[in-house]
């Protein structure tokens, strides 16, 4: 009788065990790794997001953050995700196109979550893309409406003819924006013009001709153009030429306007995804990207430095 009573008590002590552990075999301290493109406003301001929604959801004590950046060099990138692997980390965030490339191609069994990433399938350079990537990658969208963004500059600027369309031609996200908004534009009798800069070095001289070539200047959602917004900035006032922006951060350092998303809800959002994986809630192959809400919004310094006044309807950026 004492041998059954003493194992009935081992039996539930462990069920004990089970129930405190939130479920047998479930894992507690999970390790992210979080690969960043480069350091500016948007890309920072996502990493924060997808960290405090992780740490809300999971408990500080939970997660472990290994934070790298690449200081916009593609192959550093590389470099990191292999890092990730080689330590087997829980899951992978990869923040901007060139992170997602590399995590994308370091393994094809830790989950890798996108974010700050615009267009998936070009990306990915997937065929048919429907907004599932599958396998072990999913993800956010910083996409915003791209005719729409278009539609706020011809409504700000309604007698430009000529707009110099200002991007990085090494990321294929950018190049992707421009398309769009250049087809957009064409069809509504605007001519456009585009102006690539390679990488940092040389995009002042770039938009040093897209401002004596253009009446205004389109910069969509570009990472290497945000990290270099002061130099944009400095010439784009002395000129005097407005610029429409992809999203705030490039708006706030050099803009007029932007239709743009909250990177940090974008980031959240991701931080969610993650939490909903790595509790084994979800299957990351099996999870559409998810797309953030854009908001018109307006650099009211910058309006006024440049003499535009700030229309009605659109958010004041602070």
């Amino acid at each position: 009788m004492k041998r059954i009573v003493s194992i009935v008590m081992a039996l539930v002590l462990t069920l004990t065990l089970c129930v405190s552990m939130t479920g047998c075999g479930e894992k507690k301290a999970y390790s992210v790794g979080i690969c960043q493109l480069v350091t500016h406003d948007a890309l920072d301001a996502a990493t924060k997001g997808f960290k405090q929604a992780l740490i809300d959801r999971l408990g500080e004590e939970n997660v472990t953050f290994d934070v790298q950046n690449a200081a916009s060099d593609p192959n550093t990138c590389n470099t990191i995700a292999n890092s990730f692997v080689q330590k087997k980390v829980d899951l992978i965030m990869a923040n901007a196109t060139a992170a997602l490339q590399a995590a994308a191609n370091a393994t094809a069994s830790i989950p890798v979550l996108g974010t700050s990433i615009t267009e998936y399938g070009v990306a990915l350079k997937l065929d048919n893309f429907n907004g599932t990537v599958g396998g072990n990658v999913s993800g956010t969208s910083d996409l915003a409406p791209l005719t729409q963004q278009a539609d706020v500059l011809m409504e700000l600027f309604p007698d430009a003819k000529k707009v110099g369309l200002l991007f990085c031609s090494a990321e294929a996200n950018s190049a992707y924006q421009v398309q769009v908004v250049e087809d957009y534009l064409t069809k509504k009798g605007i001519s456009c013009s585009r102006f690539t800069f390679s990488d940092s070095n040389d995009i002042a001289a770039v938009t040093n001709a897209a401002v004596a070539a253009s009446d205004v200047i389109y910069i969509p959602t570009d990472n290497t153009a945000a990290s270099c917004v002061e130099i944009i900035g400095n010439i784009v006032r002395t000129a005097k030429k407005p610029v429409i922006a992809g999203e705030s951060s490039i708006c706030k350092g050099c803009g007029v306007a932007t239709l743009s998303i909250s990177y940090y809800d974008l980031g959240y959002k991701t931080g969610e995804m993650a939490a909903d994986i790595l509790t084994g809630k979800k299957n990351v192959s099996e999870m559409p990207i998810e797309y953030a809400p854009a908001t018109k919004m307006v650099n009211e310094s910058m309006c006024k430095e440049l003499g535009i006044s700030v229309p009605n309807g659109y958010e004041v950026l602070k």
